[in-house]
């Protein structure tokens, strides 16, 4: 596996420093999944279990899906529909922002009575927002924990994000369009929909002209496609369709369909698109393929090394090569690799050392799995990052500018002539301890 940079290892101390190695079974066979493998994006960062995750714990045992925001729902779930305040501003070094918080009692603790959190999500333009619980208790405040009205929202937010001006924030309109700006904000890079391309190389080829220019799949190619997926009739076909047309066949009779776990995925198979006779570029079929973040190039035996250089695509970061052993006989196997442009992540599941893999559906699992991640890895890229943060900068200071009141945080009560002669409460601690029985 080649490209990019290295996956840089940070630990909390030098016992747990070092380079998991990668799990390679016995006999040069492939490892079944596991939940030991550590996930290439794992971080530290830990809310409660997804809900999806609770009713469904058997999704565990698949290869893990990287690089997704794990949070992206956490507004969705916690927040819409359910009684929170929304602030938004354009503070002086972070530019427009968007803060959600929202109150909940919980459970009362039988030593320290009546308990509240609060849930808070904090958004600027970069792509990583913040999300999380903070109990009262945990919470420095001249205000006493526990009452029917509350922290001062302030207390909680100048705690949680220190560097936030909140001055800069005002209480933003009760619409629909909020709610739905919101939402669409923080699930900008949820995708369950994938485009992948195929490209198909014969013994003794290696450029893209070539591969392009294979008019009909051959024995090797049909059988490691049987494998991946479903041969699908376009028209009228009502699932993902990947820009195919579904109505006149003008893509293509036919393609390549399957889903893992929530996913859907469409393959643009080179030999299921349109062969143009007499027209090398084939451009019929690159217009599809040559606009697919993920490629995969299946290589039968005797196919010449596969280099990216041959490729001429702005879109295409990442190509996994498949190269097929036996193919047609009881033994076949395949042999993968991947390479990536120099600026996507590392992503999983790994390719052990030196190891083939039986056509089987745990091969069939690991690849689509590689599939999923490498487009997730190279949305991370400096091309899809930068655009994703300039739609994110722009939802946010259309909120900032069009959809919020003249109301600042916690201005309600705030000027109360009685307490003004007096001595300015002092803040207190938060109890100790408190913020280990947080949500996250």
């Amino acid at each position: 596996e080649i490209g990019g940079g290295a996956e840089r290892n940070v630990s909390f101390s030098k016992a747990s420093a070092g380079s998991p190695g990668v799990p390679v079974a016995e006999g040069g066979g492939f490892p079944e999944p596991t939940l030991d493998l550590r996930p290439t994006n794992a971080g530290v960062s830990v809310l409660e279990v997804p809900k999806e995750l609770q009713r469904n714990p058997g999704r565990l045992k698949h290869y893990s899906v990287e690089h997704v925001d794990l949070g992206a729902r956490y507004y969705r779930d916690h927040f819409h529909g359910k009684e929170h305040s929304n602030y938004f501003g354009v503070d002086e070094k972070l530019g427009p922002v968007a803060v959600s918080i929202k109150r909940e009692k919980l459970e009362d603790h039988k030593d320290h009575g009546p308990q509240y959190q609060y849930r808070i999500i904090f958004r600027t333009s970069e792509l990583v927002t913040l999300r999380g619980s903070i109990l009262e208790d945990a919470t420095p405040t001249a205000t006493k924990p526990g009452t029917l009205r509350g922290l001062p929202l302030k207390d909680a937010l100048e705690y949680v994000v220190p560097e936030l001006n909140i001055h800069c924030l005002r209480l933003a309109l009760s619409t629909p369009k909020v709610t739905e700006q919101l939402l669409k904000l923080d699930e900008q890079g949820l995708c369950r929909r994938h485009k992948v391309g195929i490209l198909y190389c014969k013994a003794g080829q290696s450029s893209e002209e070539e591969m392009y220019n294979n008019e009909e799949a051959g024995p090797p190619l049909e059988e490691f496609l049987s494998l991946l997926g479903e041969k699908v009739c376009l028209k009228a076909f009502s699932k993902y369709a990947a820009q195919l047309d579904t109505k006149t066949d003008s893509t293509g009779t036919h393609s390549l369909y399957t889903t893992y776990q929530d996913y859907e995925i469409m393959f643009h198979v080179s030999t299921m698109l349109p062969y143009t006779p007499n027209n090398r570029q084939q451009l019929l079929r690159k217009r599809h393929i040559g606009n697919d973040i993920v490629t995969i190039i299946f290589q039968e035996p005797g196919a010449l090394p596969f280099t990216p250089q041959n490729i001429r695509s702005h879109f295409q970061h990442v190509f996994i090569i498949v190269r097929a052993h036996n193919p047609c006989t009881e033994s076949v196997c395949y042999s993968v690799a991947v390479t990536r442009s120099k600026d996507v992540p590392p992503f999983g599941p790994p390719i052990p050392n030196g190891v083939t893999f039986r056509k089987s559906d745990v091969f069939r699992d690991f690849l689509l799995a590689k599939v999923i991640n490498a487009e997730n890895a190279a949305h991370k890229s400096d091309k899809f990052h930068t655009m994703a943060t300039r739609t994110r900068q722009e939802y946010l200071k259309d909120l900032a500018e069009n959809y919020v009141t003249n109301t600042p945080i916690d201005s309600v009560g705030k000027f109360n002539l009685i307490s003004l002669a007096s001595k300015k409460k002092e803040k207190t601690k938060a109890r100790a301890g408190a913020e280990q029985h947080s949500a996250g």
